[in-house]
């Protein structure tokens, strides 16, 4: 896990960075930038859902690797199918953030964020603006 919204995976040998899709995290280790509101805890509540070595799979949208050259993903534990970029909505730790044309997902992400902002989730209760 290298933040909330972004981890490595290892993928035919090689480490491969996956940003998931469709959610955003406080940021906790940009460049030049102050960490964020819940950012540390959501960088934790990732490592919680997918400590080293978890068997993950990973579904792609249309565009299939970002500007930084990181694949972008949906991201599921493979043992029992947990939704990671899901659950970080729906438990308060990220905000949607939808980029054309990466968006298969959107309502989906827009409903758990409403859903985890009317139950005071995480970011929701923590963080203020």
């Amino acid at each position: 896990v290298i933040d909330g919204d972004t981890v490595d995976v290892l993928i035919d040998g090689r480490t491969e960075r996956i940003r998931l899709i469709g959610i955003d995290t406080p940021e906790t280790k940009k460049h030049n930038s102050p960490i964020e509101c819940f950012g540390p805890e959501a960088s934790a509540f990732t490592e919680l859902l997918l400590p080293v070595g978890t068997p993950v799979y990973i579904e792609r949208d249309i565009v299939n690797r970002d500007d930084y050259g990181r694949i972008l993903g949906y991201v599921y534990r493979a043992n029992d199918g947990i939704f990671v970029n899901y659950e970080l909505m729906r438990q308060g730790f990220a905000q949607p953030m939808s980029i054309p044309p990466n968006e298969a997902f959107a309502e989906l992400f827009a409903d758990a964020a409403r859903a985890a902002e009317a139950d005071n989730a995480g970011i929701w209760a923590a963080c203020s603006g």
